[in-house]
């Protein structure tokens, strides 16, 4: 797939994925480390779509170290990154390292004695053409909460006065929009930025931590924020990683209203299920009668929610809000959502079905803030 300028982020261009992982180790941590090293080496090598990966030790500072994975694509490594395997295969890293930071790349060219620099520009495997983003980056969180407690989670969830925006020169939060499915809440944050400093800056924030330890009773899955791995494993479970994003051309107008749609895929088809919406975004950029001006999908496992800023009446267009626009893409959407979970069964070709599907997968808006009223 060749992206468009507009594409600010894709794991769907086909091309492959270079993993940076910096990590900064306890002193003493070394052999403990490379241990458990051992054992993820071991159980990574037989992931699909993974090629290669490299441990490296700085040679300045022995502290410091870097592994860098090399995948056939960004699919198989986002399916395994937010797997329970990877959760468990990773925790006896925890104790031996002080500080990490992960960076995704897909390659775009490269050189080598065996293989001249016109081979490598027109090669399948890479990403064609250089993407344009806005320079905001976009992450979300996903967790559930008991049945019968939504009504005071959302209480919670709104009533937080909003952290400061700014983190430093370079980091500021742009929007937080907060949506609810049952008893299934999703944040999503844009930052301008680097997102892991936001993200730690937010962390820290005394409203925040007020908040999170007032929905903790309430929460499926318990934590103990106090404990650093009792909260690193509930975020990277709870992780909801942007697979696509795109915006069409020209400004912005001035009725965009923000919807979160969620998508509920059949066992196993999560990953398909985003691709498609991706797809029908992109085409959707392009058409300028299109009320969908831009999409950030979101997915893990068989979760997929996807983020929309429409023009006018959410429910004027179900069918292009929903993403199905085009010959058969109703039928591909059935084909790979769990209709049932959100209380649609049958064909999504019926006008009924799709306007039902429409009103079942909107989710509830909670908060939406933007920098400008931070």
């Amino acid at each position: 797939m060749t992206t468009s300028g507009r594409i600010s982020q894709s794991a769907f261009d086909g091309s492959r994925l270079r993993v940076i992982l910096l990590l900064d180790l306890y002193e003493g941590a070394q052999q403990q480390f490379l241990d458990a090293y051992e054992h993820m080496r071991n159980q990574v090598a037989s992931v699909p779509g993974h090629i290669s990966d490299q441990l490296c030790q700085s040679i300045e500072n022995p502290s410091q170290w870097l592994i860098t994975s090399e995948w056939e694509s960004a699919p198989p490594f986002l399916a395994w990154v937010n797997s329970e395997e990877h959760v468990e295969t990773v925790r006896p890293m925890h104790n031996c390292v002080r500080d990490t930071r992960s960076m995704r790349y897909s390659i775009l060219r490269e050189t080598s004695p065996s293989q001249p620099h016109e081979a490598t520009t027109g090669r399948s495997d890479m990403q064609v053409e250089a993407r344009v983003g806005d320079g905001v980056a976009r992450h979300a969180l996903t967790f559930t909460v008991k049945p019968g407690s939504e009504s005071k989670v959302a209480e919670i969830l709104a009533g937080y006065q909003s952290p400061e925006a700014r983190v430093d020169d370079t980091t500021r939060l742009r929007r937080t929009s907060l949506f609810m499915h049952g008893n299934r809440v999703v944040r999503a944050v844009e930052v301008e930025g680097d997102l892991l400093v936001a993200l730690r800056h937010v962390a820290r924030q005394p409203e925040v931590r007020a908040v999170e330890e007032a929905i903790n009773p309430y929460l499926e899955q318990e934590r103990d924020l106090t404990d650093d791995d009792s909260a690193r494993v509930f975020f990277t479970r709870a992780a909801l990683p942007a697979v696509h994003h795109v915006v069409s051309g020209g400004p912005a107008p001035a009725d965009l209203r923000r919807h979160a749609l969620f998508y509920p895929a059949k066992r196993g088809c999560g990953m398909d299920l985003a691709r498609l919406l991706a797809h029908q975004d992109e085409a959707a950029a392009d058409d300028p009668k299109s009320p969908v001006y831009g999409s950030t999908v979101f997915q893990r496992d068989d979760i997929v929610v996807r983020l929309i800023d429409v023009v006018g009446d959410f429910d004027a267009d179900p069918v292009a809000s929903l993403g199905l626009k085009g010959q058969k893409k109703a039928a591909e959407l059935e084909r790979l959502l769990d209709g049932a979970a959100i209380g649609v069964e049958g064909s999504l070709e019926t006008e009924r079905n799709i306007n039902r599907l429409l009103s079942h997968a909107d989710m509830l808006p909670i908060t939406d803030r933007s920098s400008a009223d931070s």
